[in-house]
């Protein structure tokens, strides 16, 4: 069924929820994965590479009449403001146009906006550009966290959604090792080199462009806007793939979900149900964004100034220590996510919160006793991270799956962006100071405010973290149109004797 053929204001039921969740892992799950979630592979590479060809752009020759501050000062505000307002923009539409439609604009918007970065010509240019490069990463996060939890088997949407949102520090990493290549003078000139990392992030941007056209729309998005026949005929393709991979029959969908079928869910509707009617569940979230930003940037801010003053480390040899510790933030979602699904949800990220903030707490003791060297604080950090990279991805799957299906998207986009404006404003102007000022006690208090602010996200997780482990996002949040009891004249999606049990039952907001 087309978009002009939909149908709203029908009332129909259907298993397509529970086929979709009851489905073993397959090849085409992969392909979900590398389609949708390699972008924050983008992102990672992106926000390094900025970071590190700083002082190469400031330089005489470089073809860019440029400072150093505006390249890590105006320029990065520019992409978190543009990572911002992306999210708010683009997360509302991923809501109203659907997911596939927004995961294809917006990363078209990323790598139009960085293919032109490479050719600025100015300083105009440059900010500009790294403002709308911003603003297409931002819409990613809501169109691509949404189609990803909605299209993954509730067994395995945790250890997914935390891998993919983690392998932003395999960017990193690759950042890393690229400028050290790309900024090398004996092997590219100063004003080609640093253009040549922009222009490599817009090829791969192409090259997930096209995996991207063979990720449908999500069904349970199609359900609720009235296109139940194309839901229908996207998840019997994708039963007939996974039938075919396994050689072995599909177990039996367990439960119905009866919907109201309508095309939109007003501003208003979106903000009571998410601050109002799951009030509980947006403190977690808040709490979640807030602590884990403000520990990210306690190091990540003050980590070359303060190996560099304290430990004299040359700056040009600090991007090797970044990529050791971006590969333990990567070994975090890598190790622990399946724990997500199997120890649980309240567990696992009450604790990784918890540990990350004890082990700072640790950290900035041995750091004021001057027992570190720059490689043991190297490993100190790394230590740190491995549990708050973990503890990280995981908030945004919380917000991904603990809110209804017709506010899922904007509630993505509105706690990325407030975790986001809290690193990137905030974070800058609190921390970089402290941690710049070459005083012990300073960088000492930097992370006893994000190692406290981590502890604390921690608790509210021990109280309210919702145990989504295993569960159909339909019973972890019943979705805005679901009928409270069968309608008479409903009309079947799929007919078959399945019992109208599971999904149908409401899930009272935690």
């Amino acid at each position: 069924m087309t978009t002009a053929q939909a149908e709203t204001g029908r009332t129909i039921t259907t298993d397509i929820p529970a086929r979709l969740d009851r489905l073993p892992w397959s090849r085409w799950h992969w392909t979900i994965v590398i389609g949708l979630g390699t972008v924050w592979i983008l992102d990672g590479l992106e926000v390094t590479v900025v970071g590190n060809i700083a002082g190469r752009l400031s330089e005489p020759g470089s073809g860019l009449p440029i400072t150093s501050g505006q390249v890590t000062g105006i320029a990065a505000a520019l992409y978190v403001a543009g990572a911002c307002l992306g999210a708010l923009f683009w997360g509302r539409l991923t809501d109203r146009w659907g997911r596939k439609k927004l995961f294809m604009i917006t990363l078209a918007v990323y790598l139009g906006a960085t293919a032109l970065t490479a050719v600025s010509f100015d300083t105009w240019w440059f900010l500009l550009f790294r403002f709308l490069t911003g603003f297409g990463i931002g819409g990613e996060y809501a169109a691509i966290n949404s189609a990803i939890d909605e299209l993954i088997p509730a067994q395995y949407r945790g250890r997914v959604d935390l891998l993919i949102n983690g392998s932003f520090w395999l960017g990193a990493v690759a950042g890393s090792l690229l400028s050290i290549v790309a900024l090398n003078t004996a092997i590219f000139a100063a004003d080609v080199g640093w253009r040549l990392t922009f222009a490599l992030g817009a090829v791969l941007a192409l090259v997930i462009l096209l995996v991207r056209r063979h990720v449908p729309e999500s069904p349970r998005w199609l359900l609720i806007h009235g296109r139940d026949r194309e839901a229908e005929e996207i998840v019997t393709s994708i039963e007939r793939q996974v039938r075919a991979e396994r050689d072995v029959p599909l177990a039996r969908p367990e439960g119905e979900l009866t919907i109201h079928q309508r095309r939109s869910v007003s501003f208003l509707e979106i903000g009571r149900t998410v601050f109002s009617d799951y009030r509980r569940r947006a403190i977690l979230g808040f709490s979640l964004f807030i602590g884990q930003a403000f520990l990210y940037n306690a190091i990540t801010f003050g980590f070359g100034a303060i190996l560099t003053k304290f430990f004299d480390v040359p700056s040009g040899s600090t991007g090797y220590y970044f990529a050791v510790i971006a590969i333990g933030n990567f070994c975090g979602p890598l190790l622990l996510g399946k724990l997500f699904d199997t120890v649980g949800r309240r567990v696992m990220i009450s604790s990784t919160y918890l540990l990350s903030g004890l082990l700072l707490f640790g950290t900035a003791w041995l750091f004021d006793r001057g027992s570190l060297t720059a490689t043991t604080m190297t490993a100190c950090w790394c230590a740190v991270l491995f549990f708050a990279s973990a503890g990280a991805s995981s908030a945004y799957l919380t917000v991904s799956e603990v809110f209804p299906m017709e506010t899922r998207a904007m509630s993505i986009a509105f706690f990325y962006a407030l975790g986001t404006a809290a690193g990137g404003i905030s974070g800058p102007l609190l921390f970089a100071d402290l941690t710049e000022t070459g005083k012990v006690a300073d960088t000492v208090l930097a992370f006893c405010i994000g190692a406290a602010l981590m502890c604390a996200a921690g608790l509210v997780a021990v109280l309210l973290a919702v145990k989504a482990e295993r569960r159909s996002l339909e019973d972890i949040a019943r979705p805005l149109t679901a009928a409270a009891t069968k309608a008479k004249a409903a009309t079947k999606s799929r007919a078959k004797p399945a019992p109208t049990t599971g999904p149908t039952s409401p899930a009272k907001p935690a």
